[in-house]
């Protein structure tokens, strides 16, 4: 069989499973399979069927319904307990309306009849995609909806930015796992959909993981995925992330925040590509690539005994820091010009501008917060000013110019205070030696927390 020229391959090949006792069948079925830009694995059993799919997320089945002394039927309803994600097209010799509608009845979604016609193979596979590229777009869909923020943007005049930028776009290149530190608010994941964009996996999908937000459990389960009855509650089984992302970019938010138990899984996916479903005995491949971030000083977590040693250096091949806004300032009005035109969109308010107050204003304040403050405070102007200009008066006075207690003392972060105190600290003393003498602690530990307060 040959593939028509119109067999153009989805963005995100499939993966397809072959089910038929025929060698030759399968034989010619996978050729075709694969002509079309897919990824075949034909077995010629039902057991080895519910063998695959153990160890593989398939997008699609197709199941012979004579396998020998194995019943096609009984296979499909099996596939779609273990898998219900799976699609699931049955193969006749026969092609009754009876057999289809049995066929139809256990959750498949078409079938071929023998000899099987090019064309028509082509048809339900390329149905298949569709639906696949069609998924993926409403749960994009589903996140624009939700979403209440501007769009990101990669607007930078700082050359630190620039360089940035340079860095992730040659790294996006490569498989290698990526790290991305900086403080919260910066950017972080932004420039984690910027890589997986830039990169040949651009077409596949993305996700993202946030360790914070999940407990160990739901952590877990939604890297690694669970079998039906892993846990209470655990009524079917689930991919997890890890699987349902194959061939894209999987993005790991605050590894710093991982628990310890994972830490080891992590680890030997990152090493070896290979991982068990929870609850699972079957191992699988990873076939993503990984970017994670964190804004804690991990040097110091591993001196802690809180986050692996070898888990460290195996998530650092490639390191970008993304600097605060403060040491960046020449990129706030332009970002601040960029939340402008989102917001007063948003309000109806398209002929909002900066006043030239209110531009001197955000350019001389130093951003605590980044990026994400900068984003709050634009749309409390927008909401808060009358007019057709934004005076300085309506930008917020909290998180820009710190306040003091009674007494005088500044009302800022102990993480800022840090870092002020270590600058001073630099001035007044002569040397890296003596500066770490005064602070009461070892030059190395001053070198990282330097390092993590950008001095």
């Amino acid at each position: 069989m040959t593939p028509s020229e119109t067999g153009a391959t989805s963005s995100a090949p499939l993966r397809v499973l072959i089910v038929d006792d025929e060698p030759r069948s399968r034989e010619v079925i996978a050729l075709c399979v694969e002509q079309l830009g897919h990824t075949p694995d034909a077995v010629g059993t039902a057991e080895e069927a519910l063998e695959r799919t153990g160890e593989t997320v398939f997008d699609l089945a197709l199941v012979d319904l004579r396998l020998g002394e194995d019943s096609g039927i009984d296979l499909i309803g099996e596939l779609s307990e273990h898998s219900p994600w799976l699609r699931i097209a049955v193969i006749t010799a026969h092609g009754s309306i009876e057999t289809a509608v049995e066929a139809i009845r256990q959750s498949a979604v078409d079938y071929l009849t023998k000899p099987i016609s090019p064309t028509r193979l082509e048809g339900v596979i390329r149905q298949i995609s569709t639906v696949r590229d069609l998924e993926r777009d409403l749960e994009s869909l589903r996140e624009e909806r939700d979403r209440t923020a501007p769009p990101p943007t990669l607007r930078a005049e700082d050359s630190r930015m620039l360089e940035v930028y340079e860095t992730a776009r040659r790294a996006a290149e490569s498989d290698a796992t990526i790290l991305i530190r900086g403080e919260s608010g910066t950017g972080k994941g932004v420039l984690a959909r910027a890589i997986h964009d830039w990169s040949p996996r651009g077409g596949a999908p993305f996700a993202t993981v946030s360790a914070p937000s999940l407990s160990r459990e739901l952590l877990e389960s939604e890297l690694f995925g669970h079998v039906k009855g892993a846990f209470t509650g655990a009524v079917r089984s689930r991919a997890g992330r890890i699987a349902t992302t194959r061939g894209g970019t999987l993005f790991l938010d605050e590894i710093g925040a991982l628990p310890s138990e994972l830490q080891p899984k992590l680890l030997r996916v990152l090493q070896d590509n290979r991982y068990e479903r929870v609850g699972g005995d079957k191992t699988l491949d990873a076939e993503v690539r990984w970017i994670v971030a964190t804004n804690r000083d991990l040097e110091e977590a591993v001196e802690d005994g809180d986050f692996r040693e070898d888990l460290y250096y195996r998530i650092r091949v490639i390191e970008i820091e993304v600097p605060p806004l403060r040491e960046r300032p020449g990129d706030i009005l332009p970002l601040a010009e960029h939340f402008l035109e989102f917001f007063s969109s948003r309000y109806r308010r398209p002929d909002l501008r900066f006043s030239d107050a209110a531009e001197r204003e955000l350019a001389e304040r130093s951003w605590p917060g980044n990026v994400r403050e900068l984003q709050n405070a634009v749309e409390r102007a927008v909401i808060l000013s009358n007019g057709s200009r934004i005076a300085a008066g309506a930008l917020p006075d909290s998180g820009f110019k710190p306040a003091t207690s009674a007494d005088g003392v500044p009302m800022v972060t102990l993480e800022e205070a840090e870092r002020r105190h270590i600058e001073a600290v630099l001035e007044a003393t002569p040397s890296i030696k003596d500066a770490a003498e005064v602070l009461g602690i070892s030059p190395t530990t001053l070198w990282r927390r330097r390092r993590k307060h950008q001095i």
